[in-house]
């Protein structure tokens, strides 16, 4: 239990950041499972409609630092090179 007053402070921000992060964490984890829907379905146009908001979505949570830059990237380097091969199919 914090007994100064900074770190109740800090406590209640730490709280409140960590609900920011939660909400964040659960944005981006539904933005990969709608896209995996898409391409598990085979709905390659509506895949292709989603990637510029799934891009932006994951990049949003980037900048905040919920998730690494680069696993980011790599999700949508793969989901890209699925939607393109797809097509070519």
């Amino acid at each position: 239990m914090p007994n100064t007053k900074s770190a109740i402070r800090r406590s209640k921000r730490t709280h409140l950041q960590a609900s920011v992060n939660k909400i964040r964490r659960s944005k981006y984890k539904s933005a990969v499972k709608q896209m995996s829907i898409y391409l598990e379905s085979g709905k390659i146009n509506e895949a292709k409609k989603f990637l510029p908001k799934f891009h932006s979505q994951l990049m949003k949570v980037v900048k905040t630092g919920v998730v690494n830059k680069k696993t980011a990237s790599r999700k949508i380097s793969r989901v890209t090179k699925k939607i393109t091969n797809s097509k070519k199919k």
